[in-house]
């Protein structure tokens, strides 16, 4: 996925939150037995949990979801166990300019096409029946039709081939990413027509979108994105959050990371490369902190105090001997940025390594990767949300 910048902080008054703690779901401390267990029944849908749940817990298994096998060839990076390179799912620490902007990192298409269909068989569905009630409200208003759908950071266009089917068309998509190579593969792959056989179009833009204001999202249908909420600044997804609402722009922002990764069978090791990972995704690279896994929390705040309603629910990847090859590559981003963070990791995580990637290999080794997907619908022109 290439990432892109957001808005400024827009300091505004909120209104009274429309959110309800019981569409909140939120990142554990650590995997429950049952998840190592049985990765497969790790947090269900119906595993709802408190909006308190969500603001910070001190310690959390993170996944490593954006790794680019480009990344690993890339002598800039830091040797990683086993003789690999250490990937990296937002900003090196070598980049000097922010996220969206010309020198900043790119994102291999094979990394991002390996992992489409666990991304898609992830993503909430239970979230678009609240989202296409709102755009059907839309639709009806006049000059609002076809809507226009702007994806951000849309790498190889994975949100828009799995989105345009499930909205009501026509659709105008806009792709915003900073990758003219990516740009070009999202705009050919996008289906030419919506569910109901209804046109579907699209163009591209490249540039930075730190510099976006609600003024540019006049007329947007809806806002979207995917593995992006974790790679941003509290500043940058206060900006998201400020620029969506002031528009009247529903977001549907999926494949966030939680926190929270669960292997089986069990490893004494997985705890604390998951924690060491962790403390690599919340680093601070070229002047920014990054969100990681407190980017969902993040997000849920800033579109409540403007108002917003909220609705997050987890979106799991589930990685099995039908996805080896997705597993692997995950593995080898996910120890190697651990071993980035603290090195002192990196005798033992050699050896944890080989031991993963043998299991995997073998099809002995099962993955409950969390991911969050965010929903905000502010209020309409008319005040109905």
């Amino acid at each position: 996925m290439s990432t892109e910048g957001l808005v400024s902080q827009d300091d505004g008054v909120s209104r009274e939150s429309r959110v309800s703690t019981g569409d909140i779901v939120a990142p554990e401390d650590a995997a429950s037995p049952r998840d190592h267990a049985t990765p497969d029944h790790a947090m269900s849908p119906e595993d709802h949990l408190s909006t308190d749940d969500l603001a910070g817990p001190k310690s959390r298994v993170a996944p490593e979801d954006t790794v680019s096998p480009q990344d690993r060839a890339n002598p800039d990076h830091a040797t990683s166990p086993a003789g690999r390179v250490s990937p990296n799912d937002a900003v090196p620490r070598e980049a000097k300019a922010p996220v969206g902007t010309p020198g900043a990192p790119r994102f291999a298409p094979e990394w991002l096409l390996l992992r489409e269909g666990a991304d898609a068989a992830a993503r909430a569905k239970d979230l678009l029946g609240p989202l296409r009630h709102r755009l059907t409200a839309a639709a009806r208003v006049p000059g609002r039709r076809p809507l226009l759908v702007r994806d951000l950071g849309c790498g190889t266009g994975s949100m828009g081939r799995w989105l345009v089917g499930r909205l009501p068309g026509p659709q105008r998509w806009v792709l915003h990413d900073r990758d003219p190579v990516l740009l070009a593969r999202a705009r050919t792959g996008l289906p030419g027509a919506a569910a109901d056989g209804t046109p579907v179009t699209a163009s591209t833009h490249t540039g930075d979108l730190t510099r976006l204001r609600g003024a540019d999202l006049a007329g947007t249908a809806l806002v979207t994105a995917s593995a992006l909420l974790d790679l941003l600044t509290a500043d940058e997804v206060d900006g998201l959050a400020a620029a969506c609402v002031a528009a009247a722009c529903p977001a549907l922002l999926t494949l966030s990371v939680t926190g929270r990764v669960a292997l089986s069978p069990a490893d004494p090791l997985d705890a604390a490369i998951g924690a060491a990972f962790n403390a690599h995704q919340r680093r601070a690279t070229a002047g920014r902190r990054l969100l990681g896994p407190d980017a969902v929390a993040s997000a849920v705040g800033a579109f409540r105090r403007r108002g917003a309603e909220v609705r997050v629910r987890p979106s799991p990847w589930r990685l099995g001997p039908e996805r080896a090859a997705l597993t692997a590559e995950w593995l080898v981003g996910w120890v190697a940025a651990a071993v980035e963070q603290c090195p002192e990791l990196a005798g033992r995580a050699d050896d944890y390594l080989g031991r993963r990637l043998e299991a995997c290999a073998a099809g002995g080794l099962a993955v409950v990767v969390q991911h969050a997907d965010l929903l905000s619908l502010p209020a309409a022109p008319g005040g109905e949300t």
